[in-house]
């Protein structure tokens, strides 16, 4: 091994080479938080820094991953790990629950739903990948087009979503640069398109109701709540959901934190 580098075990189980001396930083150091911080506050703290280093935000894909990295490391014993088990304090206030056009009539309405216990398998797909395949969104077997197409992993996959995880942070977690600007429901930046699936949304100020009746959700702060979910991501350039888009840098400089 070339001096200057050391082996280092992911989480996901890749083994990464860091380069001493230019990757010094500690995760608190990324995040710009104190030794002491506690979970709210480095919760807070990695909200600021991953929209700036956001690909769509001026950020680079690198750094996008560095800060998610040092976020992970941190939160590490506070979050639920991988097997469902919660290791967090704390409730959430009912939220109305929407599901895919596909999905059973009036399942996931009642606000009383329980939450749900265990992972949500999502299998993705890229909205600009439709037009490059002359593939439609309302096409019944687009999934199953779709995993025959061999497409790249950002355009294409699946991945696992932790109970009280929202489908942003899990997409983040897997080092995806999914779009975003407000994390607080009040655009459709980070709009998808629920195919299969239902998700209840803590927070929308944004889409109207024909467009959820249609199966179009915002990921920033929507929690699956069924075991499995097919979405479409990136929908953001939807004719309708265009003029509910914010710019990113704008809307940060006014953004208040939880």
């Amino acid at each position: 091994m070339s001096e200057g580098w050391r082996p280092r075990v992911a989480r996901d189980g890749f083994i990464v080479l860091i380069r001493l001396g230019a990757f010094v930083a500690s995760p608190f150091e990324v995040l710009s938080v104190e030794r002491d911080a506690d979970p709210d506050e480095i919760k807070r703290a990695y909200r600021d820094r991953i929209k700036e280093a956001h690909p769509d935000h001026g950020g680079s894909k690198r750094e996008f991953q560095r800060v998610r990295a040092a976020y992970e490391e941190l939160k590490d014993g506070v979050d639920v790990d991988e097997d469902g088990a919660d290791g967090e304090a704390g409730s959430r206030a009912p939220a109305r629950a929407r599901t895919g056009p596909n999905a059973e009539a009036g399942a996931g309405e009642s606000d009383d739903e329980p939450e749900r216990q265990d992972r949500c398998r999502v299998e993705y797909l890229d909205y600009e990948v439709l037009d490059d395949h002359g593939w439609d969104l309302d096409d019944p077997d687009l999934f199953e087009t779709a995993a025959a197409a061999d497409l790249a992993t950002e355009d294409y996959g699946q991945f696992w979503v932790r109970p009280r995880e929202s489908l942003l942070e899990a997409a983040e977690r897997r080092g995806f640069a999914w779009p975003f600007a407000c994390r607080g429901g009040a655009c459709a930046n980070c709009a998808i398109y629920i195919a299969e699936g239902e998700m209840r949304t803590r927070v929308d100020h944004v889409l109207p109701e024909e467009m959820l009746d249609q199966g179009f959700q915002l990921s920033c702060n929507g929690i699956p709540t069924s075991d499995e979910m097919q979405v479409v991501y990136n929908v953001k350039h939807i004719p309708d959901l265009e003029e509910l888009l914010l710019p990113p840098r704008p809307f940060e400089q006014a953004h208040v934190d939880d």
